[in-house]
């Protein structure tokens, strides 16, 4: 494709791309959409790759990309190179990652590539892992296979031999069946090719998150231990993310308005897990102490667009967590405030 064209139809692509679909620019870039409210004509994405020639150890159409882990690293390619995307927010009231319309040379959609790929997988390699890892979850679930998708780095063509499962499930029904299936499974005698890491796997993925997430080994090995959307599938590891569609989760953009508040340490209660699996998820909570930062006595809800805090504490815990304090205020004047994980390395969120 000529990246200094936009695609046919990359225009109702981009109406409809929400977490975990791909956008690539005509410079090339690759950036992973995040959450599912969106400003007109333009949608927040983080930056995943970019070409580099010099040091870069992915390749696609004859160019070298490398790929950006960390949120600094991320920041600071597109503030030296990239500018226009990084746009103020009104709705956010944040400088963010963004990608207007005016620079979409293609839409990734991660049900589309499993469509694509479900016709001739690969008899072996991470195509036939990624296919077979869906088609169990199809089976065991229940769901269709047009709530399943295929993400990262395999959506985009720029995977690895050794890559991992980057694998998405649309629609809250159908989060909640797979991850039923998944934790039946996990939890059960019959794990088979699904299983949960072992000690090496637990100790790379906790030095793989460490320099955008802070946290003990042994919490983090208590906390992950218990989940279900991180794990391995034959012999690699996977993550799933699980996002509800557009029209399941309220009025959308511009509803509700943003303003970040500083720096907040608070101990809490949770009272409401239901959202935790989600991307992004979210914890309703009672009985806030702040330790550190704003006071105010209207915070009642923990959200995160990060997976690695997904599922990670359970109605009746009683938790610590550290982020940013964030005034949310509605189109009719309502206020509350709610705590955002994810945009520090000291973000935390741990049962006591």
């Amino acid at each position: 494709m000529n990246r200094g064209k936009k695609s046919a139809g990359a225009d109702r692509a981009f109406a409809g791309a929400i977490e975990s679909f791909y956008i690539e620019t005509p410079e090339g870039l690759f950036f992973a959409v995040k959450g599912l409210e969106h400003p007109p004509g333009r949608r927040i994405a983080v930056v995943r790759y970019v070409p580099d020639p010099v040091s870069g150890d992915r390749h696609k159409g004859g160019m070298a990309y490398r790929r950006l882990y960390h949120f600094s690293e991320q920041e600071e390619t597109l503030r030296a190179q990239y500018p226009r995307f990084l746009a103020f927010d009104p709705a956010f009231r944040l400088r963010l990652q963004s990608v207007p319309l005016s620079a979409v040379a293609q839409v990734h959609d991660p049900r589309r590539k499993y469509r694509e790929m479900a016709g001739g997988c690969a008899a072996e390699g991470i195509e036939a892992d990624a296919c077979g890892f869906l088609d169990l979850l199809r089976r065991e679930a229940h769901v269709p296979a047009s709530d399943l998708g295929i993400t990262g780095s395999l959506l985009v063509g720029l995977h690895t031999r050794d890559s991992d499962l980057d694998l998405v499930v649309f629609g809250s029904g159908s989060c909640a069946k797979v991850h039923g299936a998944m934790r039946r499974i996990l939890d059960g005698s019959r794990g088979g090719e699904l299983r949960r890491l072992d000690a090496d796997g637990m100790a790379a993925l906790h030095e793989q998150r460490d320099a955008d997430t802070r946290m003990d080994y042994d919490v983090f090995l208590a906390l992950e231990k218990r989940k279900v959307n991180q794990g391995r599938f034959r012999q690699r590891p996977y993550f799933v993310r699980f996002v509800p569609k557009a029209h399941e989760v309220g009025p959308g953009y511009g509803h509700l308005r943003y303003s970040p508040q500083g720096r907040t340490v608070i101990d809490a209660s949770v009272v409401d897990d239901r959202e935790a699996i989600f991307t992004p998820c979210r914890y309703g909570i009672s009985g806030v102490r702040i330790l550190e930062g704003h006071a105010v006595g209207d915070l009642n809800e923990i959200v995160s667009f990060r997976g690695r805090f997904c599922e990670q504490a359970r109605a009746g815990e009683s938790v610590r967590a550290t982020g940013t304090l964030e005034r949310v205020e509605t189109a009719t004047g309502s206020v509350h405030h709610r705590l955002l994980l994810g945009n520090a390395p000291e973000d935390s969120l741990v049962p006591k």
